[in-house]
């Protein structure tokens, strides 16, 4: 079955720096696009960026520039490389595939910005 495990977050101050990464198993990993999606209290969670099979990105516009997706095929896995957070940035951060056919969710990791 699908899996999805986010690992990585924690608590960063302001312009701080954190890696997440993202392991996925139960299903063909390299041939699907994946995004990193978030969800902070009270709102509903909201893809940031996505990377293609082959290694293309895009970004939300409020993490472009400070974000940066990569994925390894040969280990099924993915990671979000976050600079320059900010305060808004505190949510909860989920991988999964962009256009997945199953309602699997890891349980994602927390990030908190603050000081």
């Amino acid at each position: 079955q699908v899996q999805l495990v986010e690992s990585g977050g924690g608590l960063v101050q302001p312009g701080g720096s954190l890696r997440l990464s993202c392991v996925a198993s139960g299903f063909r990993f390299s041939i699907y696009t994946m995004g990193w999606y978030r969800q902070a209290p009270g709102k509903q969670r909201d893809l940031v960026a996505r990377i293609t099979s082959g290694g293309d990105t895009d970004y939300t516009d409020n993490v472009k520039g400070r974000f940066t997706c990569s994925r390894d095929n040969t280990k099924n896995a993915m990671y979000l490389q976050m600079n320059s957070l900010k305060p808004e940035d505190t949510a909860v951060y989920y991988c999964n595939a962009v256009y997945a056919s199953w309602p699997t969710w890891g349980q994602g990791t927390q990030v908190t910005v603050s000081s």
